[in-house]
């Protein structure tokens, strides 16, 4: 653990590729918020046991030694003299959480071996190695994943989970003192070398950027454990992954290098808050190199312009290393962040603490309307290797409903499965729809995603390791339908009684007259979903005398601008934030802040964009103290300037040529499935099958309402599958050689509007 400050690194020296926003040392308040957030994160289990670390550097020593084995073994197989046998070298280095020191108990090792030009990888490492490690009694569950993007070994070693990539140099022989970091490592290797190169290359180059390793480490760990508790940790599933957290994390220690913990997770949430995506995050400069692999630059690259969140990674090649963010993943971690911005503020001023900042997303609670996606196979190996693929495929669903809907149905992925134990080998996932908040709900309007869903079925089907008993079902589950298998101990739980923030944050909108985004609004079209308000009363609406209770209430979001005293400076550099201060009304809800909110719910209205543009795109964030104390003109005015320069460091060269946030992976993906659909059509037998007989007794709810594609979300009960009953004339420009018989549009009637014709006309 260490004590706070200890092993700063900085000697002046500045890190980033723009100047600090403050050099502000911890107050007393900080350096006892810190040690409260260390002690509260080992509470939680976060720190693994000297015995287990004991036991992993024994595990890495063994393996260590196995490779140094097995490259020796092979060269002498291929014929190599005695002196080049004895040469012979392989090295095992580790990358990810194991090596940026915030791996937990029982986490995996991220681990690679590097050989020598001699040992390849198909033959040598995924065979001779592959059958050394099988023979080995302290190897379990190897299981080798050659076709991989990043070709890799996976197994268990005396217990401890080891994912082994290879990276084959172009060297004779392998010097134990290699060093990885060096761009010359790369020249006259394979694309797999370079991918499985940069895992290690990047965790070592965070680590030379950051100014204090131990408080990078700290915050890291506090980071990980709230994304994963509010169900953004998951980069296949469109949120961010481990080297994303480290790489936003590394950001903020080098824009405030002599902050401890407390005030780094404090401003993380306070600059991600205020950041102007699509502008990349940057540890440092993007070097061209001189081996002539292509790095990250929308300038050049079209492809880099369709990236939402780009977050760079710093060794060469620079790359984009959350290509996977989609427009509504990024809306829900935007929504995150600011919900952690406002309790950051609360927490100074006495009015939150960490329980609230790791409270648990309810996700079975926050909407109405429900995906469930259910695979299945024949044996475990099988369901392995399913669930790996239909996991990679899920995004492109989030992707086609929200484009096939114009993005006014969004989706909310929830970043895991979900195990049935009555029912072996199977699995479920599930993903949140609501409609578009802030846009005025069309009378009759309706969503009919079945073709979309057929399309992302005909696509996962398409799995070339496919085999019988592979099988997967998507269908439509209204929130009070939800599984019990999903909740823990696979009871469900009564509805809450316990006041949470986002509960509060509700009540506070609905009191201030501010319309908060409801997740629970419901996505209209969906059978039983009109009076499901009236049936359940929901969490969001628990009486006020709660609140004024509460020992967390907060206080009303001011929509004014009067506590914004003072002017900017020009420089922040020398700006201390050694003085924490609270406005005396409590949160401060800004211009900008109301803008951006007002974007999030959908509701772009002239009039925030006016008082957005006219201040220049600053962002004020409060800054509370414990205890909270009256705001002062230098208080505002050096938060006034981190403001600022949060806005300098997003004026980079990259921001103008962004491109329209639209999904070109995807435009391609339909394209790769166009191609899919025509090899299937002459296909006589296969995976894919259309069946159209579950939908007999369906109907469509309400009627389109004539503006576009007819968009209906169909039930027959509480859950049911989506299958396409009919396609229209639409199909044959999307999908030409589709092999689904079809049939003539239905002309469906809206029977409320039929009943006020009528009115009128008698």
């Amino acid at each position: 653990m260490g004590s706070p400050g200890l092993g700063n690194r900085n000697n002046g020296q500045r890190l980033g590729i723009t100047e600090p926003i403050s050099l502000g040392g911890p107050t007393d308040y900080d350096v006892i918020k810190t040690r409260e957030l260390e002690k509260y994160l080992q509470n939680v289990g976060l720190y693994e046991s000297q015995e287990e670390a004991v036991g992993r550097e024994e595990v890495l020593g063994r393996l260590d030694q196995t490779v140094k084995n097995w490259v020796k073994a092979i060269s002498r197989a291929k014929g190599l003299n005695e002196q080049l046998v004895q040469e012979a070298n392989a090295k095992i280095f580790t990358f990810g959480s194991y090596r940026l020191g915030v791996h937990g108990p029982g986490a995996d090792i991220d681990t690679l071996c590097v050989g020598p030009r001699h040992a390849t990888r198909e033959e040598d490492f995924f065979g001779e190695l592959y059958k050394m490690l099988s023979e080995m009694p302290e190897v379990s569950e190897l299981h080798p994943v050659p076709d991989a993007h990043v070709p890799v070994m996976k197994f268990k070693f005396k217990g401890v989970s080891i994912d082994l990539l290879y990276a084959k140099l172009s060297l004779w022989v392998i010097p134990e003192d290699l060093d990885i970091s060096q761009d010359s490592i790369l020249q006259n290797t394979d694309e797999q070398t370079v991918r499985s190169l940069n895992g290690c290359r990047v965790t070592d180059q965070i680590l030379r950027l950051v100014p204090n390793i131990q408080n990078f480490r700290t915050t890291l760990r506090c980071m990980r454990f709230w994304a994963k508790r509010r169900g953004v940790y998951s980069n296949v599933a469109g949120f961010l992954g481990g080297i994303n957290w480290a790489l936003l994390v590394a950001r903020i220690c080098q824009l405030y290098p002599n902050a401890l913990p407390n005030m780094l997770v404090s401003r993380f949430f306070r600059v991600y808050t205020q950041w102007r995506w699509p502008n990349p995050v940057m540890l440092c400069a993007i070097e061209e190199g001189s081996l002539g692999l292509q790095v990250w630059d929308p300038r050049k690259n079209p492809k880099d312009r369709y990236h939402l969140m780009p977050i760079i990674t710093p060794a060469y090649p620079c790359m984009n290393s959350s290509y996977n963010v989609s427009s509504s993943t990024l809306r829900i971690m935007t929504d995150e962040f600011q919900r952690g911005s406002e309790i950051c503020e609360a927490m100074e001023a006495n009015k939150a603490d960490w329980d609230i900042l790791f409270e648990s997303y309810a996700f079975f609670e926050a909407y109405k309307n429900y995906l469930q996606i259910d695979i299945s196979a024949e044996n475990a190996d099988d369901l392995r290797k399913w669930k790996g693929w239909v996991e990679s495929r899920l995004r492109q669903l989030t992707l086609k409903i929200e484009r096939h809907t114009y993005n006014m149905l969004q989706c909310h992925p929830h970043p895991g499965d979900f195990q049935d134990k009555s029912r072996p080998f199977h699995g479920s996932y599930f993903m949140g729809l609501q409609r578009k908040q802030g846009v005025p709900v069309n009378e009759g309007e309706q969503f009919d995603i079945r073709l979309t869903v057929e399309e992302f079925k005909h696509s996962v089907n398409m799995y070339t390791l496919w085999k019988p008993g592979m099988e997967i079902r998507v269908t439509h589950v209204k929130r009070r339908n939800i599984p019990s298998f999903v909740f823990p101990g696979g009871v469900r739980p009564s509805r809450p009684s316990k006041v949470t923030w986002d509960s509060m944050r509700v009540s506070d909108a609905k009191v201030s007259g501010h319309a908060g985004p409801d997740k629970s609004g419901e996505v209209k079209g969906v059978a039983d979903g009109q009076d499901d308000g009236k049936k359940r009363k929901r969490v969001d609406d628990n009486g006020d005398a709660q609140l004024r209770s509460s020992k967390y209430i907060t206080a009303v979001p001011s929509s004014s601008l009067e506590g914004r005293v003072g002017s900017p400076v020009s420089t922040v550099s020398s700006c201390s934030t050694k003085g924490d201060y609270s406005d005396a009304t409590g949160l401060i809800e800004t211009t900008r802040e109301k803008a951006e909110s007002n974007m999030t719910n959908g509701l772009i209205n002239s009039r925030s964009l006016e008082e957005l543009s006219s201040h220049n795109g600053e962002v004020d964030g409060s800054v509370g103290c414990n205890p909270p104390i009256k705001v002062s003109a230098d208080a505002s005015s050096c938060t006034e300037a981190e403001n600022l320069a949060i806005e300098k460091i997003m004026s980079g060269p990259y921001g103008a040529h962004q491109a329209f946030p639209q999904e070109l992976e995807e435009l391609e993906d339909d394209l790769e499935f166009r191609n899919q659909v025509r090899s299937v059509e002459n296909t006589k037998s296969g995976p894919v099958e259309s069946s159209m007989s579950d939908l007999a007794g369906a109907a469509p709810v309400t009627s389109s309402n004539g503006a576009g594609p007819s968009t209906s979300l169909h039930a027959s009960g509480g859950i049911e599958e989506l299958e396409p009953a009919e396609l229209t004339a639409m199909i044959s420009n999307r999908i030409p050689s589709a092999p689904v018989a079809q049939r003539k549009p239905l002309i469906r009637l809206n029977f409320t509007s039929l009943g006020k014709a009528s009115e009128k006309s008698g």
